[in-house]
């Protein structure tokens, strides 16, 4: 089993254990990171239907009460009143500061349980089993969580580290290929922020990881999430470094927003946003050409977008004046000189912006690619 630490130098630690099959060592994983006895398992009927039987003979041979509770699926159940409403569940069973939250589910079910998690009592303690691609190596991994707002996604939110995540790459196998398509976004993006071999690795290993070969998925898996773990240490709470993991996401999250969540996935979103953000790099003079035909490439190949749907300019730029990474009226953009290597940039000038986005959102690239 590849276990990646991350590590914070106190009771926070926690590790991420990626294994084909190792669901059904939840419970006995589980013992060993958590104190409680009370489980309440939060997940959706598809997810629950596939896997919630499994985890939850798991958490119960090992000793703990399982409590179900099933939201509907989909990013509008990431809101307040969702959290409320489970909230009102777990006082019903009269859970106390001793229970914890297993998230058995995708990252609308990661974010959502977790924020439930770190406001139920101030704050107990949680389990990510993550079972899409996009949160086993994004969204589980980080303490990030949060609830959507009507102006922007995930602007009200907590940061609560996981005691343990629980990454059964052999799930994977369940998802459309457009939803695996989608979380392969958030793994060339890490490889363009911080990993140059990493990237180079991808281009070569992309056929055998889109055939869903396990040996090359865990692996992927367990770099991506080793990854994000040396970032997330370094800057738990985003002043600073933490924010190279946003690139392509100011745009993306606008892009989710325009469409009420509705018409692209989380990492179709990004993928544009990412093409939008090498695009900008060079009308900038931070990149070469190349950087940009290297990341366009592999995000096609990968079934990926890498242009909008027409979407109008001036109401996208609107929608990214309001996204939680603006700093003082500035929004922060995330650009890469060279793959392996991201800036934060700040001043960046409002004509090369517009220019980028016209070029970006105009187009229709890679769509026809995403739906098989």
């Amino acid at each position: 089993m590849s276990t990646v630490w991350v590590r914070f130098g106190d009771a926070r630690d926690y590790p991420i254990m990626v294994e084909p099959g190792n669901l059904k060592l939840l419970g006995s994983l589980a013992r060993t990171r958590i104190r409680g006895k009370t489980a309440f398992l939060i997940s959706h009927a598809r997810i629950y239907r596939l896997y919630g039987r499994t985890a939850e003979k798991s958490l119960r041979s090992a000793g703990f009460t399982v409590h179900k509770i099933l939201v509907p699926e989909g990013e509008k159940t990431k809101s307040l009143a969702q959290a409320e409403s489970i909230i009102g569940r777990m006082i019903a069973r009269r859970a106390d500061r001793t229970a914890f939250i297993v998230a058995l589910g995708g990252g609308v079910i990661g974010d959502l349980a977790g924020f439930v998690a770190a406001t139920y009592m101030r704050g107990i303690e949680f389990i990510q089993v993550p079972t899409s691609l996009l949160a086993q190596v994004d969204s589980s991994v980080g303490g990030k969580v949060a609830v959507n707002h009507l102006r922007g996604k995930n602007l009200i939110g907590a940061f609560l580290q996981p005691r343990l995540v629980v990454s059964d790459p052999s799930m994977l196998k369940s998802l459309s290929r457009r939803q695996f398509r989608a979380g392969l976004a958030e793994v060339i993006k890490s490889a363009i922020i911080a990993d140059a071999g990493f990237f180079l690795d991808l281009e070569s290993e992309l056929p055998k990881i889109l055939r869903l070969e396990l040996g090359s998925l865990s692996r992927m898996i367990a770099r991506s999430c080793a990854l994000k773990a040396r970032v997330v240490e370094k800057d738990e709470t985003e002043q600073g470094l933490r924010a190279i993991l946003n690139y392509g996401h100011t745009l993306g999250h606008a892009l989710e927003t325009f469409h009420k969540y509705r018409g692209y996935l989380h990492g179709e979103a990004i993928s544009v946003g990412m093409a939008g953000a090498a695009r900008l790099a060079l009308e900038t003079g931070v990149c070469r050409q190349e950087t940009v035909d290297r990341q366009e490439r592999i995000l096609r190949q990968a079934g990926l977008p890498v242009r909008g749907r027409g979407e109008p300019v001036n109401a996208i730029w609107r929608i990214m004046q309001t996204d939680k990474k603006v700093r003082e009226g500035d929004n922060i953009y995330i650009l890469t000189p060279k793959i392996g290597h991201a800036r934060i940039f700040k001043k960046i000038g409002y004509f090369s912006v517009q220019r980028v986005l016209k070029a970006v959102l105009g187009g229709v690239g890679g769509w026809k690619n995403i739906h098989g």
